[in-house]
């Protein structure tokens, strides 16, 4: 019975993520910071010889975008909880227009 298991459900283990994958897994516009943190640890959870905190926090910073990455990357080495909340403070500044979002900032300069 479990060789029929194993042999039915392979398929799942053989297609686990891995690091490279975890580290191009990109936020969806229409996500918050914690939703796509949330998502992006459930699928890091899946890479096949399990991560390190350590590791997951340096993947999951390396996958930001420039506005997200410069500021989260100098606290690398603190609990994921504590940069899902950077994250969330940086992406409330970006829509109350405190901090520059750069992807707008790049669109207009190649507007001009």
């Amino acid at each position: 019975m479990a060789s029929n298991f194993m042999d039915r459900f392979r398929f799942n283990t053989e297609n686990a993520p891995d690091v490279f994958y975890i580290q191009n897994f990109k936020k969806k516009p229409t996500e918050t910071f914690r939703e796509y943190a949330t998502r992006w640890r459930s699928e890091a959870a899946k890479v096949r010889l399990a991560l390190e905190e350590a590791q997951m926090n340096k993947f999951f910073i390396r996958a930001q975008d420039p506005q997200y990455y410069e500021s989260l990357m100098v606290i690398e080495n603190h609990k994921f909880s504590d940069i899902i909340k950077l994250g969330e403070r940086m992406e409330e500044g970006i829509k109350s227009e405190i901090v520059t979002n750069f992807e707008v900032l790049q669109d207009t300069n190649k507007a001009m």
